[in-house]
């Protein structure tokens, strides 16, 4: 089984950054991170970014575009989300997640096999 483990979490005032890590170990199957979602109290998990296996394409969701980059390094399999300009809203439990060869963006979280314990992201007023 895939292990996903996410590090970079934390407490930010607005305007400020964090940037979330998401490294893959054990037997990866053929699996590899791509991408980010989050969940917000009460709410469904949402989709946050995406990047393909190469890095050449990259997907976000219209409430993150121009804020927030995902990266990724294949030689560690670990994928990146730097997030600028947090905003209040952007609070939630943010989860990598993995699936096969990423050759597109995939936008919902069943198409996800793997994922993370969850990291929390908390942005204040």
């Amino acid at each position: 089984q895939v292990q996903l483990d996410e590090s970079g979490g934390g407490s930010v005032q607005a305007g400020g950054s964090l940037r979330l890590s998401c490294a893959a170990s054990g037997r990866t199957g053929g699996y590899y991170t791509t991408g980010w979602f989050r969940q917000a109290l009460g709410k469904e998990r949402e989709f946050v970014a995406a990047i393909t296996l190469s890095g050449g394409i990259t997907g976000y969701a219209d409430s993150v575009k121009g804020r927030f980059t995902i990266s990724r390094d294949n030689a560690k399999d670990t994928i990146y989300l730097q997030m600028n300009s947090l905003k209040p809203e952007d609070t939630g439990v943010y989860y990598c997640a993995a699936r096969t060869v990423p050759l597109v963006i995939r936008r919902e979280p069943t198409e996800y096999k793997y994922w993370g314990q969850g990291i929390q992201v908390t942005v204040s007023s």
